[in-house]
């Protein structure tokens, strides 16, 4: 009788905990949501509990799901995606963008000495001004004198004859210095660059001011390294860039101790909004020794954090002349660009990166350095196949491949993750470096890579290009700059379907991450990562695709960031 009494005094509680367990945290419901889910492509709500997704259909399914506590999301007809995946970019990058001259709006050089010139005016003489975005095919005129394709420094020296200046392509694959800079750095005109990097200089053999590739660091070693302060600030800044863009998730292409470190603090002082995945930073071997050692890293924080990846650098940009080709420059002939790392650096590294679980990324613009690095990936691969069976091994930009290259991609399941948004900046002028037939049988091959097995990541290799997944979409399905030219696209065949770029943001990104079993898709289970747009990114007229904003970014079931 006692177990009883005990048994009916205790139902009610029973009852109650058992609704309680089916209670929503958050319900999100009227509007259109794409759920990338093959089985269940569209719904109109999703129900989380735990920031995870527990129910996904229409909004009479969850009725049942909200409770007294239950935060409900009205979205008014807007849509709804899977939490939008940035899928190259460098993060800490970003942030430290936003700490400097942003020169990626400047439209000629007089621009650029205009804004160094303001600078000097609120800095303190001997201090270093930074800057990057300027690219110098965008400018319009020209600059005068050219060099190798490329201003020279006097303008800039002129204005900031106390300050040292350092200004990165907007590429990241150059820098422009002012002669107090090269000053500091000892470059003169009988210096001279080996292996991986250029010091361009004038008909009297005087440096120009730039410096391609690796030998930015001859500059670069006397910059005032970054506090732990501005670290943290830098990452503020980049979470917050993230969330404005509707980004829940970014693939770190190349960090470093430093930026780890940084990582794992912001995930100890809650200031890690958006979940990373990381490439480590093949430039320090003794790092990538240490790695070895101790294997990939997953899920840190509520898989707010995993490294599992190393990044290597095959060859430089187009934009700098440093993508490294099988035939010249058309606009600078004799000139084929270079490699940044020698192709034996590369086996050694896909070879021990493979022996101790690690997925390998390589960046290759060029075509010469896609082949390379696909010769290299095949090598590893055959001579440890077992370990070879799941790779997703990718390879960065994978701009401009040669025709008979672009189905070893599918054959050798090789991830190409491109950044759609590059074509749009870049094709006006890329066809001055290529040709006509090399940009229409080898650039930005979307559709060809798709057609003979590639499974495609999208991005925007912030800082590069500014972190718009808005804009990267539109470059995919559109092929047009973002002033609308030309009306049809550039090489219109290679254009993707709406479905299939909103899935190279969402669930492609994630597979090629090894996440397509926590994120990528609104299924029951994954995390709840979403976007919310202010219109149908799927059926909206072309014109109109860059008018969308991100109204909604939700990580973890909570909202995170809302449009004022």
């Amino acid at each position: 009788m006692k177990v009883l009494k005990v048994f009916f005094l205790l139902f009610p509680a029973i009852i109650f905990l058992s609704c309680e367990t089916n209670i929503a945290d958050l319900v999100i419901q009227n509007g259109m949501v794409y759920t990338v889910d093959e089985f269940k492509p569209t719904a109109e709500a999703v129900a989380v509990k735990n920031g995870k997704i527990m129910a996904v259909g229409t909004v009479n399914n969850m009725r049942s799901l909200i409770g007294k506590n239950t935060e409900v999301l009205d979205l008014k007809g807007a849509t709804m995606v899977p939490g939008l995946i940035e899928g190259h970019g460098h993060f800490m990058g970003l942030g430290y963008a936003k700490m400097r001259l942003d020169l990626l709006s400047v439209s000629s050089y007089n621009e650029l000495v205009d804004m160094v010139a303001a600078a000097v005016k609120e800095t303190e003489p001997g201090e270093w001004i930074l800057g990057r975005g300027w690219h110098q095919s965008k400018w319009s005129p020209a600059s005068s004198p050219l060099v190798k394709g490329f201003q020279t420094h006097q303008k800039l020296s002129e204005i900031s004859p106390d300050n040292p200046v350092w200004l990165t392509h907007a590429s990241g694959h150059a820098g422009f210095a002012n002669a107090k800079a090269m000053k500091i750095a000892g470059v003169t005109a009988e210096s001279e660059f080996g292996f991986g990097g250029e010091i361009i200089k004038d008909l009297q053999g005087n440096p120009t001011g730039i410096f391609n590739e690796r030998a930015q660091g001859l500059i670069n070693r006397h910059v005032p390294a970054q506090s732990d302060d501005n670290n943290d600030k830098a990452l503020k800044l980049a979470v917050q860039a993230c969330l404005e863009n509707g980004i829940t998730s970014f693939q770190d292409a190349g960090s470093g101790r430093s930026s780890i470190a940084t990582y794992r603090k912001a995930i100890k002082d809650n200031n890690l909004k958006i979940r990373l995945y990381v490439m480590l930073t093949s430039r320090d071997t003794v790092l990538l020794q240490d790695w070895y050692r101790n294997g990939p890293e997953i899920g840190t924080g509520n898989d707010y954090l995993t490294i599992r990846s190393i990044k290597l650098n095959a060859d430089g940009a187009l934009g700098s002349r440093g993508a490294w080709l099988l035939e010249e420059y058309i606009d600078r002939p004799g000139h084929f660009g270079m490699a940044t790392q020698s192709m034996e650096y590369v086996y050694d590294v896909a070879k021990n990166g493979l022996n101790s679980g690690f997925q390998v990324n390589t960046h290759a613009i060029g075509d010469r350095a896609n082949r390379e690095v696909l010769d290299q990936y095949e090598k590893v691969f055959k001579m440890n196949p077992n370990k070879a069976k799941d790779h997703r091994w990718r390879i960065e930009h994978a701009q401009h491949i040669d025709p008979a290259d672009i189905p070893r991609f599918g054959q050798m399941r090789v991830i190409a993750a491109i950044q759609a948004i590059h074509m749009s900046s870049d094709r006006p002028w890329a066809i001055n470096r290529l040709g006509g037939k090399r940009i229409v049988d080898g650039a930005y091959v979307w559709r060809d890579l798709m057609d003979t097995g590639a499974v495609l990541v999208n991005g925007t290799d912030a800082p590069v290009e500014p972190i718009d997944p808005i804009a990267s979409i539109y470059a995919s399905v559109t092929r047009r700059t973002l002033s609308g030219i030309p009306k049809n696209g550039y090489e219109p065949k290679q254009k993707m379907t709406r479905l299939e770029a909103l899935k190279s943001y969402t669930i492609n990104a994630a597979f090629g991450a090894f996440e397509e079993n926590i994120k990528g898709s609104i299924e029951i289970g994954k995390y709840a990562d979403f976007t919310v747009l202010s219109q149908n990114i799927i059926t909206v007229p072309e014109n109109f695709l860059l008018d969308t904003k991100i109204l909604y970014t939700i990580v973890n079931g909570k909202i995170v960031y809302q449009a004022k």
